[in-house]
């Protein structure tokens, strides 16, 4: 046993922490390591009359690693807790595992090599992982903290991302594979900082009436992530893309634009709830960590903010104790079946083809969801949403102004609730804009809304439209460079930003955006209406026909197809498709009429229109401020007083 007492310059010092009982398999370490020429310190050097504890401390203080050995004896002796505690801290940690066993709670996030095997541990074939990563200590012995702002647990090496999940966490704790963050010195990903996505979680319940289980947890967190303004926090919509994917992490990770990749799988077994989930470094495809959480299936709001907290602690590392935004659910509830109700409810609505017997299926969950727990602000909130909705799809008349009272109702009973949940303000100004026609009223909860979504690609696409409706094109610009940061694979999102570039006249900018949307999705609507009607507004009538034609919205279509071919000359044509609208749609189409007949110089009739449309309570009339279709009849005195009573500031 050599031990050396001096180091040559540039190797690593060594303090080496372990359990006396496996003294045995620690030696052949120490001895590896002394012979490679570091100066390596373990309490077998205490000389009789040393002073343990002072002699101890001063070694672990002036080492430039401290080396913990994890087993299953020693993660219970508090000797080896304390000073991997003291390690951590200084940012000096690395630690190996001899038998598979994982770090003691709060030390899961520092990266660890597992040495597990047969025959001496320094003649594994993971040791060589161990003295790599001293190399690169090596080149900054005795300088700044090596591993301070890597709080990183193990990786998997040579697995899929989708069959590591599938492992359930049996091959997560494979060895060395970290290596290469260590030699980062701290996260490197590409993205930006503090970035990752929620790639929706896999089902393996084998149970069709819980598969919403594993898509509702995803969501949860992504709301819970993104509170932290210090995240960025991949929407939905285009972490969605990669839901069955094989591509790898850091192909994700270089999509999306961000740093690390969230994914896992949701198991059950009777009433237990078995969740895998894994933090994986964008650039290196390595796990930052990775665990299993076991509980039952009433208790799985302790799982959503156990994973949420650990997200929050491995990729913040400045993240105070007593900072609980990124780590809770704002407007939950600490009632497991009423959390149940609600993703149910949720996993109803967001289905891809939406009925009106899924949507009524769907409030009915969120109804259960607040009877259970009625100070439920986000089932409050969310069931506004669906209650609009439903009205704007199935309802007209009286029916119509009743949901759209109830959904006020539940908009402000979840911001009573909770002042600070970004939803409830964006569902309220959407009932009051879109259903109360009241733009002014609908201004106040939508700025509110945010300024709380601010990592929130939905409420920052709703706040655009907003901006759009009512001339704010600058804040919309803002809300809308948020949300294609964190949701670039969403069709959606670029149609708001053709929406609103539209609105206000930069026809170049509208192009862009809309031709994204396409991109991203060919089957979007609006887009190709916008990219119409700018082809017509250039004399490009041939290309604004084409456009028009590929539009799938038929309500888009007719009205811009009536005024096309009026233009070009074919009235028969023309006449055609209005009348075609006017059958098909009826009073719903009112505003388009509206648009229709002012393009076509009949001025009163298109003023007509628009009151017996204020009278109806059509929604399209929340356009017509920046409406280039209505510029002929935009000086009427009656045009200026129908905007007046929808709220619109004019100057």
């Amino acid at each position: 046993m050599s031990g050396n007492n001096s180091t040559p310059e540039g190797l690593a010092s060594i303090f080496v922490s372990y359990s006396r009982a496996d003294r045995e398999d620690v030696l052949p370490i120490i001895d590896a390591l002394s012979e490679r020429g570091h100066r390596v310190w373990w309490d077998g050097l205490l000389e009789g009359g040393d002073r343990f504890s002072q002699v101890t401390e001063t070694a672990l203080e002036t080492s430039d690693v401290v080396l913990v050995v994890w087993t299953q004896t020693s993660i219970n002796s508090d000797w080896v807790r304390d000073e991997a505690t003291r390690g951590r801290d200084r940012g000096r940690m690395l630690s190996v595992s001899l038998d598979g066993t994982q770090p003691p709670l709060g030390f899961r996030q520092i990266q660890y090599i597992d040495l597990t095997g047969s025959g001496s541990a320094a003649k594994r074939a993971r040791f060589a992982d161990v003295v790599a990563a001293l190399d690169k200590v090596e080149e900054r012995a005795g300088g700044e903290p090596i591993f301070a702002a890597s709080h990183v647990a193990s990786g998997t090496s040579g697995l899929s991302r989708r069959a590591a999940i599938a492992l359930g966490g049996g091959g997560i704790l494979a060895a060395g594979a970290g290596l290469a963050l260590w030699q980062s010195g701290a996260f490197s990903a590409g993205g930006t900082p503090g970035s990752l996505a929620v790639i929706t979680f896999e089902d393996l319940t084998g149970n069709a009436s819980r598969g919403y289980l594993s898509a509702g947890l995803s969501e949860e967190l992504r709301a819970i992530l993104s509170r932290n303004r210090q995240l960025a926090v991949a929407a939905q919509t285009s972490s969605d893309k990669f839901k069955d994917s094989d591509q790898t992490a850091s192909e994700i990770a270089a999509t999306l634009g961000v740093q690390h990749v969230l994914e896992g799988s949701v198991r059950s077994e009777g009433e237990e709830l078995r969740v895998t989930a894994r933090l994986i470094d964008g650039q290196s495809d390595l796990d930052v960590w990775s665990d299993v959480f076991t509980s039952q299936i009433d208790n799985v709001l302790s799982v959503q903010n156990r994973i949420a907290t650990l997200v929050v602690d491995s990729l913040l590392a400045s993240f105070s104790a007593g900072e609980i935004a990124g780590a809770e659910r704002i407007g939950g509830t600490k009632n497991a079946q009423a959390l149940d109700h609600y993703l149910r409810g949720i996993g109803l609505y967001q289905q891809v083809s939406s009925k009106e017997e899924t949507d009524r299926a769907a409030l009915a969950a969120l109804d259960e969801a607040i009877a259970v727990d009625p100070q439920y602000a986000a089932a409050h909130a969310f069931r506004s949403r669906v209650l609009t909705a439903l009205g704007n799809r199935y309802a007209s008349g009286s029916e119509l102004a009743s949901y759209y009272e109830q959904a006020m109702e539940a908009a402000r009973t979840s911001i009573e609730l909770e002042p600070d949940l970004a939803q409830g303000y964006d569902s309220l100004g959407s009932v009051l804009a879109n259903g109360k026609l009241d733009l002014a009223s609908a201004r106040q909860p939508y700025q509110r809304s945010f300024e709380l979504g601010y990592g929130n690609a939905d409420i920052l696409t709703g706040y655009t439209f907003f901006a759009s409706y009512i001339g704010d094109f600058e804040g919309g610009r803002d809300a809308i460079e948020r949300a294609e940061r964190l949701d670039p694979l969403n069709g959606g999102v670029f149609r708001a930003d053709a929406v609103l570039e539209f609105a206000a006249r930069d026809y170049p900018a509208a192009t862009r955006a809309a031709q994204r949307a396409l991109a991203l999705n060919e089957e979007i609507s609006i887009a190709n209406r916008i990219l119409g009607d700018i082809a017509r507004f250039d004399g490009r009538i041939d290309d604004a026909r084409a456009l028009y034609e590929r539009e799938p919205s038929t309500l888009s279509r007719l009205p811009s197809l009536a005024i096309l071919e009026a233009q070009d000359g074919n009235r028969e044509a023309a006449d055609q498709a209005f009348a075609e609208m006017v059958e098909r749609f009826g009073d719903n189409s009112l505003y388009q009429q509206a648009q229709v007949l002012a393009q076509w110089g009949q001025g009163g009739e298109a003023i007509a229109a628009l009151e017996k449309a204020l009278a109806f309570g059509d929604a399209g009339l929340v356009l017509s401020r920046s409406d280039q279709n209505l510029d002929p009849i935009r000086q009427d005195q009656a045009f200026e007083s129908i905007q007046k009573r929808l709220g619109f500031e004019l100057g």
